[in-house]
């Protein structure tokens, strides 16, 4: 009998301490305080790439006893989940076959590991109803971020870090411009929402930041990539939201705002004319970003053919640069672990095989957001920029443009996830009714949608 009772305590208790730390980790408090931090995270991405792991890392231990498992496995089978863990799985394996050193090889893992997040937060933002905070969070952020940097133009000295542009508080010019796009693009579902709904304050904040953020864009400070994207979206916005004549309309005040930007601008004169300087360097001594790009990639592609469909390996890419460098000089000389395109980063190390698991990831993501309000405008616009950019640099990849990715398309496809759920569709329903006759109907699900509704 006292064996029993010593086998009966010990399996009572287990699950005890599993109660505890289920009801706990359910308290509105903890659930609050999760919130907070991943929203903290969205904030910091800007200024600090320490403070963004440390909130991301105490967010997923956070995050860890809330899940439901059951659930959690059985949405992995979906390609939204279980694509870019493929991706991160092919690095993992890749490390088999490379042709880099051992350490090429483990840093080869690095710039994909942040993927392996994705799931976490796809799942989270299905049950949070706050996911509005991180996308507010990141806005204010960068809002204080541009107002510096009109700052720090006038005042070089008041720069937090050193850095090798005007206008640039902290970081670098090509983080800092394609936060400022994104906010830009971001905000536009609101103003034209609010415009036609006549609510003339907010549209008037909302448009006095786009134009702030894009006026800094073509005045202080730019990245290139982000110019290039920003039609790309425009086009984007213009199809999902806006009728012909109402498109026609937004590109000829483009156009005439085009026109007296072009006329005012001496800074993004220069930015481009420098396009064709740089196309006709041949050494990396003056300025030939051009050039470079055009030689990574022609390099890259002799790379992919020596081993197309499964690539030279993980971590293989300045292993690759390293080896054609021999005998060489000038731009040819030159050896990076970086082609500068996405594509090329992924097929010079994974080959077809990595490319198909990178744009099925990519079209995955797009899918996510078949919807037209704010958060599915913002998630697509997310996707849709880091495709694009992904061009001209390998920014799914790189730490600030690739968490940015990873954080925007959690939190929005999270959140679009619940809106497609039958429950979620009849609680809005009952809501829209007055939520008289569901009693499950919860207002804080709903977003008023006369400011962040279907436009």
């Amino acid at each position: 009998m006292i064996t029993e009772s010593h086998t009966l305590d010990g399996a009572v208790e287990p699950t005890r301490w599993r109660d505890r730390v289920r009801a706990w980790s359910g308290s509105i408090a903890y659930v609050r305080t999760t919130d907070i931090l991943i929203a903290l995270a969205a904030a910091s991405l800007p200024w600090s790439t320490t403070a963004l792991a440390v909130f991301m890392l105490l967010w997923l231990v956070a995050v860890i006893p809330t899940i439901d498992w059951e659930k959690f496995i059985l949405d992995l089978a979906k390609p939204a989940f279980a694509l870019p863990v493929a991706l991160v799985a092919l690095a993992v394996l890749g490390v088999a076959w490379s042709e880099a050193g051992w350490a090429e090889r483990l840093q080869g893992i690095k710039p994909l590991g942040k993927l392996l997040l994705l799931p976490f937060l796809l799942a989270y933002f299905q049950r949070s109803q706050r996911g509005l905070w991180v996308f507010s969070a990141f806005l204010v952020s960068c809002t204080l971020l541009m107002i510096l940097s009109w700052i720090v133009l006038a005042l070089p000295q008041l720069k937090l870090a050193h850095t090798a542009s005007d206008g640039v508080p902290v970081k670098n010019y090509l983080d800092q411009s394609q936060e400022f796009a994104l906010c830009a693009f971001a905000l536009m579902p609101p103003a034209l929402t609010a415009l036609r709904a006549r609510q003339w304050r907010i549209a008037a904040g909302a448009i006095a930041l786009i134009l702030l953020f894009v006026a800094n864009m073509f005045y202080v400070v730019s990245a290139r990539t982000a110019l290039v994207t920003m039609p790309v979206l425009l086009v984007l916005f213009a199809s999902l939201h806006l009728s012909r004549r109402a498109t026609r309309l937004l590109f000829a005040a483009v156009a005439l705002a085009s026109l007296l930007v072009w006329t005012t601008s001496p800074y993004l004169r220069q930015r481009i004319a420098d396009v064709g300087i740089e196309y006709r360097a041949h050494d990396t001594s003056g300025i030939a970003s051009t050039a470079q790009r055009l030689t990574y990639w022609r390099k890259s592609v002799k790379f992919i053919t020596e081993a197309p469909l499964f690539g030279h390996g993980t971590g293989a890419i300045q292993h690759m640069f390293t080896r054609d460098a021999a005998g060489q000089t000038g731009l040819n000389a030159e050896v990076i672990n970086n082609p500068h395109n996405q594509t090329f980063n992924v097929a010079i190390q994974w080959g077809l095989i990595g490319i198909l698991l990178l744009y099925a990831m990519w079209t995955s993501h797009v899918r996510l957001f078949a919807g037209r309000d704010l958060v599915n405008w913002i998630g697509l616009a997310i996707v849709v920029q880091n495709i694009t950019s992904s061009l001209l640099n390998s920014h799914l990849s790189d730490f600030h443009e690739g968490w940015m990715y990873v954080i925007g398309v959690g939190v929005a496809g999270g959140m679009a996830l619940r809106a497609r759920r039958p429950e979620k569709i009849l609680a809005d329903s009952a809501a829209r009714r007055g939520c008289v006759t569901h009693k499950w109907c919860n207002k804080r699900d709903v977003v008023p949608a006369k400011v962040f509704g279907p436009v």
